[in-house]
């Protein structure tokens, strides 16, 4: 008898199925020589420091450094304490049975980092030692199901991923339970800081700061407007003026002058390569600038569209396929045919010239870039559609040949003074043409010239100061963010570690979202429309730790970079956590030396005893004395109100307008929030607005 472990209960049921295991039984199905079972997601996890008798944050206590690291069931927090998740304790009671029958075990949970993580963890917490091969596959198809149970794999050739899984896991522990109790010891409050968390709302924050503090300043260039051979075309000045009135006068000798005269023109042709497959990441970023969603929605509806056998195992950092997968991706198109918003797009493909850049053994990770299946969807959610559509066209635009473009660099010379002009001719669409997408978004708008030759001269129709703005550094979106995040050793100044570094990010892909997910559930960081921006706790957080170890995106970096030797057997486990366990010391007592208890917070004498001073902290405003009891909650109706309304509430009874509050039934409202004389709180509505609660 063989015991199968998945990762969910979706995919034990589609190998138990498969397996001619029929017999459906509490917790797992069995028949014709297997038990199937599964776990939900990560059943057993490290123990918390509570489970090592220490409960409370104690300075003295720190660093915690537990050896061994303990493992315990899923915990979830029950009123003030979190105790055994019930759903997991019955649920790991019915794997300990299913092994103890078996003779040997298949693991089939994901073919990752985590996946393997899932089943060792759970495998060390029973104390198990019976024999197990791995199902190792890139998507739920019966085909590749088939084909992975011919070609198990020895447990023993995971233990490389296994030890990495640990190591990350064991290193998040220690950064995130030492920095956040020392940093709240430190700070009077509750602060939460993490290995791969802090980082990145680090480069948040720079982000944030540098655009708010940047000086903008004007300056004035001079456009022309040609016209010959029918087509119009504009240059402009290469000079930028500080001075308008010296760009107005600069103009009015150039309109009196009357033509420009050509000096220079350079041609060349450029093949522009077809984009790669895309990774998980590469679909965040642009699943973000097109429809909007975050990267955790696309992760969820990428996993949805892998568990209906439609895509591939998402959770891939790669964009190539291996050299035996390439013999399949003719079928693939061809099947995309009966999809009618690709048929189009395979119709302009020219069969028997397919572009094979994205075969590559050696950039293949765990798992190769992402492919649709040859289970052609007939209808889906709005969102699986789109994601479904984004990874279908991909991989036409993949097997596309190049777009070949002439781009031609004009210079023209009016009263000594040069003009630019940029043209751009497509001389092959190749792979542009299957979505008629024929200019990047983030270049300069270019256009079609008449034919031009040194010498020239060509007559101003128009011209015109135009001015312009220097420009901040933008916001970080999440598709931007996704970006500085995966190119994290570009930070770095080192020119050989940033070689070194090169492609290594912070976090995974399979992480990243959980990471941005986390800083919003902590009310670090809000969204502004599509921009990420940090609020005032993360603020205070990011100026607290920004000059500490645990912000340095680059350590980070080479801190994946480690994991990853590890994966690849390339490196020693061991050495990789008594690093991690010295850098703990190191932040812990570097964060617990601080003290940012009154930071930025006015002091404000209680507006109903008035005797005693507020406290102030992210959530509530209030009285310390316990006969008093005044308190105020920060969040009203769904907004954040900020220090400065608390002082206004507090010294003049009344805050400013607050805009964009919800009611309970979903409806915005604008209102003053004040001070009646028994100190409570209220609202007051102005006249232009309805006046209902």
């Amino acid at each position: 008898m063989k015991a199968i472990i998945a990762e969910k209960p979706s995919v034990a049921r589609e190998i138990a199925a498969l397996l001619g295991a029929t017999d459906k039984k509490d917790g797992y199905i069995t028949g014709n020589g297997y038990q199937v079972t599964w776990a939900f997601g990560h059943l057993v996890g490290l123990a918390m420091p509570e489970d090592y008798g220490l409960s409370g944050f104690q300075r003295e206590a720190l660093p915690i450094l537990p050896n061994p690291f303990l493992l315990t069931v899923r915990k979830v927090r029950k009123e003030k304490a979190y105790v055994p998740d019930s759903g997991a304790v019955k649920q790991l009671k019915v794997i300990e049975q299913v092994i103890g029958r078996s003779d040997s075990i298949i693991v089939a949970t994901d073919a990752g980092r985590e996946g393997e993580l899932i089943f060792r963890y759970i495998y060390e917490y029973l104390k198990c030692s019976k024999p197990f091969q791995r199902l190792w596959i890139s998507s739920l198809t019966e085909k590749a199901i088939k084909q992975g149970f011919d070609n198990l794999k020895p447990g023993s050739d995971f233990d490389g991923l296994y030890r990495a899984g640990q190591g990350r896991s064991q290193a998040d522990w220690l950064v995130g339970i030492n920095a956040s109790q020392a940093l709240s010891i430190a700070g009077h409050g509750v602060y939460s800081l993490g290995r791969v968390q802090t980082p990145t709302l680090a480069l948040i924050c720079k982000r944030y700061l540098e655009n708010k503090n940047f000086t903008v300043k004007k300056y004035w260039q001079i456009q022309l407007e040609h016209r010959k051979e029918f087509t119009d075309f504009k240059s402009l000045s290469k000079t930028k003026w500080e001075d308008k009135k010296l760009a107005d006068d600069t103009l009015k000798s150039i309109e009196r002058a009357g033509t420009a005269t050509v000096t220079t023109v350079e041609t060349k042709t450029v093949a522009e390569q077809p984009p790669l497959l895309f990774d998980l990441t590469g679909l965040q970023k642009e699943a973000n600038k097109r429809l909007f969603l975050t990267a955790e929605e696309t992760l969820n509806i990428a996993q949805s569209l892998y568990e209906k056998k439609l895509i591939t195992y998402p959770r891939t950092g790669s964009k190539y396929i291996p050299e035996d997968i390439w013999a399949e991706i003719p079928a693939l198109v061809r099947s995309l045919e009966a999809r009618a918003s690709c048929k189009e797009a395979v119709g302009k493909l020219k069969w028997g010239r397919f572009n094979k850049r994205i075969v590559n053994d050696v950039k293949v990770t765990d798992h190769h870039g992402l492919l649709i299946t040859e289970t052609i969807p007939s209808t889906l959610p709005l969102n699986e559609e789109a994601i479904y559509d984004m990874i279908a066209l991909r991989l036409v635009e993949a097997l596309s040949q190049a777009c070949t473009k002439e781009i031609t660099d004009v210079i023209l010379q009016a009263l000594h003074y040069d003009f630019l002009v940029k043209g751009s001719k497509i001389i092959e669409a190749g792979w542009r043409g299957i979505k008629r997408n024929f200019s990047d978004e983030d270049s300069e708008p270019v256009q079609e010239l008449p034919e031009l030759k040194a010498g020239d001269d060509l007559k101003i129709k128009t011209a015109e100061v135009l001015e312009k703005k220097t420009k901040p550094p933008v916001l970080y979106t999440e598709a931007d963010l996704l970006s500085a995040m995966e190119n994290a050793g570009k930070e770095i100044a080192n020119e050989d570690e940033r070689k070194a570094l090169q492609g290594i990010g912070i976090g995974t892909p399979a992480t990243r979202a959980a990471i941005i997910e986390t800083l919003f559930k902590r009310d670090y960081i809000r969204r502004d429309k599509k921009s990420l921006v940090p609020t005032e706790k993360g603020l205070q957080v990011y100026e607290a730790v920004k000059d500490k170890r645990i912000a340095d995106v680059a350590m980070t970096a080479e801190w994946e970079m480690a994991l990853q030797k590890i994966e690849n057997n390339e490196a020693d486990a061991m050495g990789y956590h008594q690093s991690m366990e010295a850098y703990t010391s190191s932040i812990t007592q570097e964060l617990l030396s601080m003290n940012i208890a009154s930071h930025n917070h006015p002091e404000l004498t209680c507006p109903k005893c008035k005797a005693r001073k507020l406290l102030i902290r992210d959530k509530v405003v209030k009285c310390p004395d316990e006969a008093c009891n005044w308190l105020q909650f920060r969040n009203v109706c769904g907004v954040q109100l900020s220090i400065a309304e608390i002082e206004n509430l507090v010294n003049k009874g009344k805050t400013s307008l607050i805009q964009g509050m919800k009611s309970k039934a979903g409806k915005k409202f604008d209102a003053f929030i004040i001070l009646k004389d028994n100190g409570e709180s209220s609202f007051e509505f102005d006249n232009t607005t309805n006046k209902k609660r």
